[in-house]
């Protein structure tokens, strides 16, 4: 069975949970053949990859959303077919799209996006949606937002696409719209693996955006909800990471029946036996911090929160360890709130391999506005550390548990709470036996539900029912939970 993997914006070009997730997907079926399809931002990261490929992975393919017009044909415009234009409006009025239609026009034809943007079967679907929903705003403006949405769509369904049995999509958005092309094209079979849920991020993200206002925040919202709505629709099996997820998902209009829980799973063995705190150490408490610097993990109200911490703990020592350069203005910025508050007890490391540091740390803490089901707090836990989370994705389930009775591994706090936060670093700090019960509590959690193992006997299953329902081969060898080497963790988010 050959398996595409889908992915936006992550593996191979950026490392984070879902690029680890991904890679380590790959890497526990080495007898299969598995592309990649990434969807990135534009022909500047081509071929800039900050993973090793694994040796199965036979093929890598590239789409850029911010992409030029390849269609050098100086052909007379054409008129679409009648159904192509109903096709069209049906998009563009969220109105009984015709998927397939679309797929056949962009793939069959040579389309200049230009000449398809700026032409009259457009203006025409998009004056009708106008004076039908939102005339109460300046045409103009709203005829170039509408260029703006439909043209990285359009790039994205004039793609080429490798072909392939089983195209498993690392989310929804543009990956689920190239998924559901390939099943058409292909006649092959979907599998969704949200991390986070497509949708309500990009809701998240439109709402607080600064780059678009008023009514527009709505059309592009609504852009999102049609294609993730075709995944769901498209796809034979949604999995989610945890129950939450999954009925937010629902809610979104994916089958019930089609979904699934498939948690994270981390190779607990290679958190083991990790160095102690060197001479460096001596007198500190250590916070660890594994995360990329970018707003999404809000690592200014961490650096907040630890001046306000460390003026009532003095041992307290933040370590920062990730990548600064996927958001260097952001990272520069963290730099300056460092450096203005005065506080030295800050270490920005870059990347990292996580053994070197977790084993010195004494605490993880993740201040994100959105996760999934964070990794870095799992390999915390492997390696018997309590975690400070903010109250998003799954951490509230990681922290105090779902449906065992471990304990508490950490304290959970809002979303950018300065203040409690503050507190969480003081009581792990001050309150030694309990963070220490914490971190006990935390490592039995990841023992019972959360190994790689669980993560790829599940996935062994699904892959294995894919290829029996397509009469293909599947030539893995069967998961019993094994106790497997494995290669030591390197990872810096």
């Amino acid at each position: 069975m050959r398996v595409c993997i889908v992915a936006e914006g992550c593996y191979p070009f950026v490392v984070g949970g879902v690029s680890s997730w991904v890679h380590s997907l790959i890497n526990l079926f080495p007898n299969t053949e598995f592309v990649v399809l990434a969807i990135v931002a534009n022909r500047s990261l081509r071929g800039k990859y900050v993973y090793e490929l694994p040796k199965n992975v036979t093929e890598v393919h590239e789409v850029y959303l911010d992409d030029v017009d390849w269609s050098a044909s100086k052909k007379r415009r054409k008129r679409m077919k009648k159904e192509q234009y109903q096709a069209l409006r049906g998009l563009i009025l969220n109105q009984k799209i015709e998927w397939n239609l679309l797929f056949d026009m962009f793939q069959e034809e040579d389309i200049s996006l230009n000449d398809l943007l700026m032409g009259e079967d457009f203006l025409r679907a998009v004056m009708e949606c106008y004076r039908l929903k939102y005339s109460q705003v300046v045409f103009s403006d709203f005829l170039w937002t509408m260029r703006s949405i439909y043209l990285p769509l359009f790039i994205i369904m004039k793609a080429d696409i490798p072909k392939a049995d089983l195209y498993h999509c690392v989310a929804t958005g543009y990956a689920g719209v190239l998924g559901s092309m390939a099943k058409h094209r292909y006649g092959s079979r979907i599998l969704i693996s949200e991390h986070g849920i497509y949708t309500r991020e990009r809701e998240e993200e439109l709402i607080k955006a600064k780059w678009v206002q008023g009514i527009y925040k709505n059309i592009w919202i609504e852009q999102f909800r049609k294609m993730s709505k075709l995944a769901y629709t498209e796809g034979s099996l949604v999995t989610s990471l945890f129950e939450h997820a999954r009925k937010l998902q629902i809610e979104v209009d994916c089958p019930e029946e089609k979904t699934m829980v498939t948690p994270n799973g981390i190779r607990v063995q290679n958190l083991q036996n990790l160095s102690e705190k060197t001479k460096e150490d001596e007198g500190f408490i250590n916070i660890g911090a594994v995360l990329r610097v970018t707003p999404i993990k809000d690592v200014k109200t961490m650096i907040q929160a630890f001046g306000f911490a460390k003026k009532r703990e003095p041992h307290l020592k933040l370590w920062i360890m990730g990548p600064c350069d996927e958001d260097e203005q952001y990272a520069e910025e963290c730099f300056e709130l460092a450096e203005s508050m005065q506080l030295k007890d800050i270490v920005f490391t870059g990347r990292i391999n996580v053994r070197d540091y977790l084993g010195r740390m004494d605490m993880t803490i993740l201040t994100s506005i959105s996760e999934g089901q964070p990794l870095t707090i799992l390999e915390g836990f492997a390696a018997h550390k309590p975690a400070i989370a903010t109250d998003v994705g799954n951490c509230r389930g990681l922290l105090y548990g779902e449906s065992d009775d471990y304990g508490a591994a950490g304290i959970v706090t809002h979303i950018m709470n300065v203040e409690e936060i503050a507190q969480a670093m003081v009581d792990l700090a001050q309150k030694k036996e309990m963070r220490l019960q914490m971190g006990e509590n935390g490592y039995r959690r990841v023992m019972a539900k959360y190994r790689i193992e669980y993560m790829q006997e599940t996935y062994w299953k699904i892959y294995r029912d894919f290829a029996k329902s397509m009469n293909l081969e599947w030539n893995e060898e069967a998961v019993t939970v094994p106790d497997i080497e494995q290669e030591p963790a390197e990872r810096g988010r």
